[in-house]
Protein backbone atom coordinates (compact mmCIF):
# COMPACT_ATOMS: atom_id res chain seq x y z
CA UNK A 1 0.00 0.00 0.00
CA UNK A 2 1.27 3.47 -0.64
CA UNK A 3 0.92 6.00 2.66
CA UNK A 4 -0.02 9.61 1.42
CA UNK A 5 2.50 12.00 3.51
CA UNK A 6 1.56 15.26 3.91
CA UNK A 7 4.49 18.14 3.86
CA UNK A 8 4.22 21.26 5.57
CA UNK A 9 6.31 23.68 4.51
CA UNK A 10 7.91 26.32 6.50
CA UNK A 11 5.62 29.17 7.67
CA UNK A 12 2.43 25.95 7.19
CA UNK A 13 1.52 27.26 3.87
CA UNK A 14 0.93 25.83 0.64
CA UNK A 15 3.23 26.80 -2.64
CA UNK A 16 1.17 29.94 -4.21
CA UNK A 17 0.38 29.79 -8.17
CA UNK A 18 -0.04 32.23 -9.44
CA UNK A 19 -3.27 33.21 -11.03
CA UNK A 20 -4.67 34.16 -14.30
CA UNK A 21 -4.75 38.07 -13.86
CA UNK A 22 -0.50 37.90 -12.00
CA UNK A 23 -0.14 36.00 -15.29
CA UNK A 24 -1.67 38.48 -17.54
CA UNK A 25 0.39 41.28 -15.97
CA UNK A 26 3.53 39.43 -15.67
CA UNK A 27 3.50 39.20 -19.74
CA UNK A 28 2.63 43.26 -20.22
CA UNK A 29 5.38 44.22 -18.47
CA UNK A 30 7.75 41.42 -20.49
CA UNK A 31 5.74 43.15 -23.75
CA UNK A 32 6.84 46.37 -22.54
CA UNK A 33 10.13 45.75 -21.81
CA UNK A 34 10.29 44.03 -24.73
CA UNK A 35 8.79 46.61 -26.98
CA UNK A 36 9.85 50.62 -25.40
CA UNK A 37 7.37 51.68 -28.59
CA UNK A 38 4.70 50.07 -27.06
CA UNK A 39 5.14 51.78 -23.53
CA UNK A 40 5.55 55.03 -24.68
CA UNK A 41 2.14 55.01 -27.24
CA UNK A 42 0.32 53.25 -24.97
CA UNK A 43 1.21 56.08 -22.12
CA UNK A 44 0.14 58.99 -24.93
CA UNK A 45 -3.01 57.26 -25.87
CA UNK A 46 -3.55 57.08 -22.26
CA UNK A 47 -2.87 60.39 -21.77
CA UNK A 48 -5.16 61.42 -25.08
CA UNK A 49 -8.02 59.15 -24.42
CA UNK A 50 -8.41 61.09 -20.80
CA UNK A 51 -8.37 64.05 -21.98
CA UNK A 52 -10.62 63.25 -24.67
CA UNK A 53 -12.91 61.73 -22.18
CA UNK A 54 -12.24 65.38 -19.85
CA UNK A 55 -13.66 67.62 -22.80
CA UNK A 56 -16.91 65.53 -23.59
CA UNK A 57 -17.72 64.79 -19.95
CA UNK A 58 -16.71 68.23 -17.69
CA UNK A 59 -14.64 70.60 -19.95
CA UNK A 60 -13.35 73.66 -17.55
CA UNK A 61 -15.42 75.62 -19.79
CA UNK A 62 -17.82 75.68 -23.17
CA UNK A 63 -15.75 75.46 -26.16
CA UNK A 64 -17.85 77.51 -28.34
CA UNK A 65 -18.73 80.26 -25.73
CA UNK A 66 -17.45 83.43 -26.18
CA UNK A 67 -16.49 86.31 -24.08
CA UNK A 68 -16.51 90.01 -24.31
CA UNK A 69 -14.22 91.02 -21.65
CA UNK A 70 -11.66 87.70 -21.92
CA UNK A 71 -9.97 88.37 -25.34
CA UNK A 72 -6.33 87.56 -25.59
CA UNK A 73 -5.70 86.77 -22.07
CA UNK A 74 -2.28 85.26 -21.35
CA UNK A 75 -2.21 81.37 -19.96
CA UNK A 76 -3.41 81.59 -16.02
CA UNK A 77 -4.68 79.89 -13.58
CA UNK A 78 -8.45 81.02 -14.40
CA UNK A 79 -7.64 79.69 -18.14
CA UNK A 80 -4.35 77.15 -18.37
CA UNK A 81 -3.77 77.75 -22.48
CA UNK A 82 -5.11 81.15 -22.06
CA UNK A 83 -7.90 82.47 -24.34
CA UNK A 84 -8.41 83.31 -28.51
CA UNK A 85 -9.29 86.70 -30.01
CA UNK A 86 -13.16 86.07 -29.20
CA UNK A 87 -12.32 84.77 -25.28
CA UNK A 88 -12.92 81.05 -26.08
CA UNK A 89 -11.11 79.17 -23.45
CA UNK A 90 -7.92 77.84 -25.45
CA UNK A 91 -7.36 74.89 -23.22
CA UNK A 92 -11.03 73.34 -23.61
CA UNK A 93 -10.80 73.99 -27.39
CA UNK A 94 -7.79 71.83 -27.43
CA UNK A 95 -9.65 69.10 -25.42
CA UNK A 96 -12.54 69.13 -27.66
CA UNK A 97 -10.32 69.53 -30.54
CA UNK A 98 -7.87 66.37 -30.02
CA UNK A 99 -10.99 64.55 -29.36
CA UNK A 100 -12.18 65.24 -32.90
CA UNK A 101 -9.07 65.01 -34.72
CA UNK A 102 -8.14 61.72 -33.31
CA UNK A 103 -11.60 60.35 -34.23
CA UNK A 104 -11.38 61.69 -37.80
CA UNK A 105 -7.65 60.05 -37.84
CA UNK A 106 -8.91 56.71 -37.46
CA UNK A 107 -12.00 57.28 -39.51
CA UNK A 108 -9.93 58.38 -42.34
CA UNK A 109 -7.06 55.31 -41.57
CA UNK A 110 -10.01 52.79 -41.55
CA UNK A 111 -11.42 53.81 -44.56
CA UNK A 112 -8.70 53.52 -46.54
CA UNK A 113 -7.38 50.11 -44.92
CA UNK A 114 -10.99 48.80 -45.94
CA UNK A 115 -11.50 49.72 -49.07
CA UNK A 116 -7.55 49.86 -50.45
CA UNK A 117 -6.84 45.85 -48.95
CA UNK A 118 -10.04 45.01 -50.88
CA UNK A 119 -9.15 46.43 -54.00
CA UNK A 120 -5.41 45.50 -53.59
CA UNK A 121 -6.82 42.00 -53.12
CA UNK A 122 -8.52 41.44 -56.09
CA UNK A 123 -6.17 43.39 -58.15
CA UNK A 124 -3.27 40.76 -56.97
CA UNK A 125 -5.08 37.53 -56.99
CA UNK A 126 -6.50 37.57 -59.72
CA UNK A 127 -4.29 39.47 -62.34
CA UNK A 128 -4.61 39.86 -66.10
CA UNK A 129 -6.84 43.05 -67.24
CA UNK A 130 -8.15 43.63 -63.86
CA UNK A 131 -4.85 43.88 -62.34
CA UNK A 132 -3.90 46.51 -65.48
CA UNK A 133 -6.72 48.60 -64.91
CA UNK A 134 -6.79 49.06 -61.11
CA UNK A 135 -2.81 49.83 -61.15
CA UNK A 136 -3.14 52.42 -64.04
CA UNK A 137 -6.06 53.99 -61.99
CA UNK A 138 -3.82 53.82 -58.93
CA UNK A 139 -0.59 55.22 -60.64
CA UNK A 140 -2.70 58.54 -62.09
CA UNK A 141 -3.65 59.03 -58.34
CA UNK A 142 0.00 58.63 -57.04
CA UNK A 143 1.01 60.98 -59.26
CA UNK A 144 0.01 63.74 -57.46
CA UNK A 145 0.96 64.45 -53.65
CA UNK A 146 -1.37 63.22 -51.29
CA UNK A 147 -2.09 66.32 -50.01
CA UNK A 148 -2.98 68.25 -53.04
CA UNK A 149 -5.36 65.57 -54.14
CA UNK A 150 -7.31 65.75 -50.80
CA UNK A 151 -7.18 69.28 -50.89
CA UNK A 152 -9.10 69.33 -54.66
CA UNK A 153 -11.41 66.83 -53.85
CA UNK A 154 -12.39 68.94 -50.72
CA UNK A 155 -13.00 71.84 -53.05
CA UNK A 156 -15.09 69.72 -55.09
CA UNK A 157 -17.27 67.97 -52.23
CA UNK A 158 -17.50 70.99 -49.88
CA UNK A 159 -16.16 71.69 -46.29
CA UNK A 160 -17.39 69.77 -43.65
CA UNK A 161 -16.19 66.79 -41.67
CA UNK A 162 -17.74 63.92 -43.79
CA UNK A 163 -16.39 65.29 -46.74
CA UNK A 164 -12.49 66.13 -45.37
CA UNK A 165 -12.63 62.33 -43.89
CA UNK A 166 -13.44 61.14 -48.11
CA UNK A 167 -11.32 63.64 -49.26
CA UNK A 168 -8.42 62.39 -47.59
CA UNK A 169 -8.83 58.57 -46.99
CA UNK A 170 -9.12 58.37 -50.98
CA UNK A 171 -5.97 60.21 -51.38
CA UNK A 172 -5.22 57.76 -49.10
CA UNK A 173 -6.16 54.56 -50.60
CA UNK A 174 -4.14 54.45 -53.40
CA UNK A 175 -1.14 53.51 -51.28
CA UNK A 176 -2.92 50.67 -49.46
CA UNK A 177 -3.89 49.20 -52.52
CA UNK A 178 -0.44 49.07 -53.99
CA UNK A 179 1.03 47.48 -50.92
CA UNK A 180 -1.32 44.93 -50.52
CA UNK A 181 -1.68 43.72 -54.42
CA UNK A 182 2.34 43.27 -53.94
CA UNK A 183 2.02 41.26 -50.74
CA UNK A 184 -0.74 39.18 -52.33
CA UNK A 185 1.49 38.35 -55.55
CA UNK A 186 3.78 36.98 -53.52
CA UNK A 187 1.08 35.05 -51.74
CA UNK A 188 -0.76 33.99 -54.05
CA UNK A 189 1.27 31.06 -55.12
CA UNK A 190 2.05 29.88 -51.30
CA UNK A 191 2.02 26.21 -50.10
CA UNK A 192 -1.15 26.90 -47.96
CA UNK A 193 -3.51 28.28 -51.31
CA UNK A 194 -2.69 25.90 -53.52
CA UNK A 195 -3.22 23.76 -50.88
CA UNK A 196 -6.95 25.38 -50.14
CA UNK A 197 -7.64 25.04 -54.14
CA UNK A 198 -6.56 21.46 -53.92
CA UNK A 199 -9.55 20.83 -51.63
CA UNK A 200 -12.03 22.63 -53.63
CA UNK A 201 -12.28 25.93 -52.28
CA UNK A 202 -13.85 28.84 -53.93
CA UNK A 203 -12.52 31.84 -55.12
CA UNK A 204 -13.67 34.25 -52.61
CA UNK A 205 -13.19 31.50 -49.92
CA UNK A 206 -9.35 31.45 -50.43
CA UNK A 207 -9.28 35.68 -51.05
CA UNK A 208 -11.23 36.00 -47.69
CA UNK A 209 -9.99 33.04 -45.60
CA UNK A 210 -6.37 32.34 -46.54
CA UNK A 211 -4.54 35.18 -49.03
CA UNK A 212 -6.07 38.31 -46.86
CA UNK A 213 -5.36 37.44 -43.76
CA UNK A 214 -1.78 36.43 -44.07
CA UNK A 215 -1.27 39.79 -46.38
CA UNK A 216 -2.90 42.25 -44.25
CA UNK A 217 -0.18 43.07 -41.83
CA UNK A 218 1.84 45.53 -43.81
CA UNK A 219 -0.87 47.43 -44.92
CA UNK A 220 -2.58 47.53 -40.98
CA UNK A 221 1.83 48.95 -40.40
CA UNK A 222 0.88 51.59 -42.85
CA UNK A 223 -2.85 52.23 -41.56
CA UNK A 224 -1.81 53.47 -37.99
CA UNK A 225 1.20 55.43 -39.93
CA UNK A 226 -1.87 56.87 -42.30
CA UNK A 227 -3.55 58.24 -38.83
CA UNK A 228 -1.18 60.41 -38.02
CA UNK A 229 -0.45 61.57 -41.53
CA UNK A 230 -4.15 62.18 -42.09
CA UNK A 231 -4.23 64.40 -38.47
CA UNK A 232 -1.79 66.59 -40.15
CA UNK A 233 -3.58 66.73 -43.77
CA UNK A 234 -7.35 67.45 -41.82
CA UNK A 235 -5.55 70.08 -40.31
CA UNK A 236 -3.40 71.77 -43.12
CA UNK A 237 -6.96 71.70 -44.88
CA UNK A 238 -8.42 73.33 -41.99
CA UNK A 239 -5.59 75.89 -42.48
CA UNK A 240 -6.30 76.56 -45.47
CA UNK A 241 -9.55 77.46 -44.80
CA UNK A 242 -10.99 74.54 -47.32
CA UNK A 243 -11.49 71.77 -44.60
CA UNK A 244 -13.39 72.06 -41.21
CA UNK A 245 -14.64 75.71 -41.15
CA UNK A 246 -14.85 77.65 -37.92
CA UNK A 247 -16.00 77.81 -35.06
CA UNK A 248 -15.28 74.04 -34.70
CA UNK A 249 -12.49 73.64 -32.17
CA UNK A 250 -10.48 71.51 -34.97
CA UNK A 251 -6.89 71.98 -34.18
CA UNK A 252 -6.04 73.13 -37.76
CA UNK A 253 -9.08 75.67 -37.25
CA UNK A 254 -7.30 76.86 -33.98
CA UNK A 255 -3.68 77.38 -35.48
CA UNK A 256 -5.65 79.25 -38.39
CA UNK A 257 -7.66 81.09 -35.64
CA UNK A 258 -4.14 82.61 -33.80
CA UNK A 259 -1.50 82.50 -36.93
CA UNK A 260 -1.92 86.26 -37.40
CA UNK A 261 -1.22 86.36 -33.51
CA UNK A 262 1.97 85.05 -33.07
CA UNK A 263 3.67 88.26 -33.99
CA UNK A 264 1.97 90.46 -31.98
CA UNK A 265 2.66 88.23 -29.07
CA UNK A 266 -0.09 86.40 -28.38
CA UNK A 267 1.22 82.82 -29.28
CA UNK A 268 -0.69 80.77 -26.97
CA UNK A 269 -3.71 80.50 -29.43
CA UNK A 270 -1.74 78.82 -32.22
CA UNK A 271 0.93 77.16 -30.30
CA UNK A 272 -0.76 74.54 -27.91
CA UNK A 273 -3.27 73.48 -30.64
CA UNK A 274 0.18 72.78 -32.48
CA UNK A 275 1.65 70.71 -29.67
CA UNK A 276 -1.66 68.54 -29.39
CA UNK A 277 -1.28 67.69 -32.81
CA UNK A 278 2.14 66.93 -32.26
CA UNK A 279 0.87 64.86 -29.50
CA UNK A 280 -1.75 62.71 -31.77
CA UNK A 281 1.03 62.05 -34.58
CA UNK A 282 3.68 60.95 -32.54
CA UNK A 283 1.13 58.66 -30.47
CA UNK A 284 0.05 56.87 -33.57
CA UNK A 285 3.46 56.98 -34.84
CA UNK A 286 4.35 54.61 -31.86
CA UNK A 287 2.22 52.19 -31.67
CA UNK A 288 2.48 51.83 -35.83
CA UNK A 289 6.25 50.71 -34.79
CA UNK A 290 5.04 48.27 -32.48
CA UNK A 291 2.65 46.71 -34.81
CA UNK A 292 5.31 46.50 -37.11
CA UNK A 293 7.76 45.16 -34.80
CA UNK A 294 5.54 42.46 -33.59
CA UNK A 295 4.89 41.51 -37.29
CA UNK A 296 7.98 41.55 -38.11
CA UNK A 297 9.34 39.49 -35.01
CA UNK A 298 5.99 36.63 -36.16
CA UNK A 299 7.12 36.53 -39.47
Amino acid sequence: MTALIDIELPGGKPPSVPGVAGTRRARLAAELRAYPNLFVGGALLLVLCSLVVWGQVAPPYNPLAVSGTNQLMPPSAAHWFGTDQFGRDVFSRVLAGVGEDLVIGILVAALALAVGSTIGLFSGYLGGRVDDVVMRAVDMMMSFPSFLLALAIAVVLGNNVRNVVVAVAVAYTPYIVRLTRSTVLSARNADYVLGARAVGASRSRVMTLHVLPNTIGPALVQAFLMAGWAVLDVSGLSFLGVGIQPPSPELGVQIADGAGYITTGQWWVSVFPGLAIVMVVLTVNFLGDYVGEKLRGRG
